[in-house]
């Protein structure tokens, strides 16, 4: 109807849209067309598959928004994602899936109880230090070293108050510089990377305009 369709592009923000054409739109404000689409006839269960996958951070954010927004007005959402830093802030249950098999499942904070432990994350000035620095984490860490983006390494450690201490103390002893160092509770990638040994897969840009 009408009102729905009103409805939906003031929740959409799509006020300046509604009457352009749907070519030209940016990546962000189509998937925002093509859900309000979706819910013309207001569905009690959604289907969303990758949703926000090629977006920017600004139209994902406001995606999940939507989302949000749609769970809370009573709407099932079953979703698909590649990130899983969108899967924490969405999902309400949460199956982890590798090469077609469920291999985990749970509320986020269970499935990050389960891996147990903290984490040290450090980001390093200069990508050259990595090996000294991951000698120096393999040191303290009750597992593996792993890459945290281009000069990230995080590790996980079972005293993290005491070996955030003792790493930046060889850290110093060792000349290396650092931008940042820490201690946090798992994430779902370090989940994901404990329960597979490999980090989550994310398609590309390249990949998602092919």
């Amino acid at each position: 109807s009408a009102q729905r369709a009103r409805e939906l592009i003031e929740l959409f923000d799509l006020v300046d849209a509604q009457n352009r054409p749907v070519k030209g739109f940016s990546g962000g404000m189509r998937r925002r067309i093509d859900l309000a689409g979706a819910l013309v006839i207001n569905p009690p269960v959604l289907f969303l598959d990758e949703p926000t996958t090629g977006l920017d951070p600004r139209s994902r954010l406001a995606l999940w928004d939507v989302i949000e927004t749609l769970v809370a007005g009573g709407t099932t959402v079953l979703l698909t994602t590649q990130y899983l830093e969108e899967a924490d802030r969405l999902a309400d249950s949460i199956s982890i899936i590798d090469n077609g098999r469920v291999i985990a499942k749970g509320t986020a904070d269970e499935l990050k109880s389960s891996v147990g432990g903290q984490r040290i994350a450090v980001s390093l000035v200069s990508e050259s230090d990595a090996d000294a620095m991951r000698e120096i984490l393999s040191r303290y860490g009750s597992g593996p070293v792993a890459s945290d983006g281009a000069r990230g390494l995080v590790v996980p450690v079972s005293d993290g108050a005491d070996a955030l201490s003792r790493i930046m103390t060889d850290t110093a002893a060792a000349g290396v510089e650092l931008h940042d160092a820490g201690m946090r509770r798992p994430t779902l990638d370090d989940v994901f990377l404990q329960l597979t040994g490999h980090a989550a897969e994310q398609t590309t840009d390249e990949e998602e305009a092919a």
